[in-house]
């Protein structure tokens, strides 16, 4: 099945009306997984509101990683399209978030090894990502700027593994057991890389 998603930064289209969560209270807010299952169903309301929870953090963790907009657009259309490609085999053995991200650490993988290349952070990184969260690029204090902007070059001296498992635990506050199946290591790989990631990322911000 294909299915035309809409842009990352800018929303998503409305569902067609008359469509319900199938197997979902009304009242109650229903859990990824539940949505995820009412999908693989038919539902698609389902999908629009997995979707509209999810599109935010995975683009930001795409466009930290990738420093490019227009290819994080084309890896995070493709991640979609293999959560779509897999809805009728999927099973609720881990959160729904945790699978999707173990797509798009598998995706990125590939991109690696395809490039073989890292390409430098763009000037302007920061201001992106405030206005994808913002939904309009910020007019922040230049103190504030700095300060991020310092925190961004911080983290792009990082090894991949560390930059990585630091934006999970962070940014998408994800367990560190969550970490560890999104990205194939262990506990305490996990607990070793995000600590020596810190030890870094606290030196690079006092230089």
């Amino acid at each position: 099945m294909n299915c035309a998603l809409p842009a990352p930064a800018t929303g998503y289209a409305p569902p067609p009306a008359g469509l319900t969560l199938s197997a979902v209270e009304a009242t109650a807010l229903p859990t990824d997984e539940a949505l995820m299952l009412a999908w693989a169903g038919g539902d698609l309301q389902a999908f629009e509101s997995l979707y509209a929870r999810h599109r935010k953090r995975l683009f930001g963790f795409l466009l930290r990683q990738l420093r490019d907009t227009a290819l994080a657009e084309e890896i995070f259309q493709d991640v979609w399209q293999r959560v779509i490609s897999a809805r009728a085999g999927w099973q609720p053995d881990a959160a729904f978030s945790t699978w999707l991200f173990r797509i798009a650490h598998n995706r990125l993988n590939d991109h690696w090894r395809a490039a073989r290349h890292r390409p430098a952070a763009p000037a302007d990184a920061d201001l992106r990502l405030a206005a994808l969260e913002d939904g309009q690029t910020p007019e922040a204090e230049l103190s504030e700027f700095e300060q991020r902007r310092r925190i961004q070059l911080a983290m792009d001296d990082l090894p991949p593994e560390q930059r990585e498992v630091l934006q999970l635990r962070l940014e998408q506050e994800l367990s560190l057991e969550e970490i560890g199946q999104i990205t194939g290591v262990g506990r305490e790989t996990v607990k070793s890389r995000l600590r020596y990631a810190m030890d870094k990322l606290r030196a690079g911000l006092k230089a």
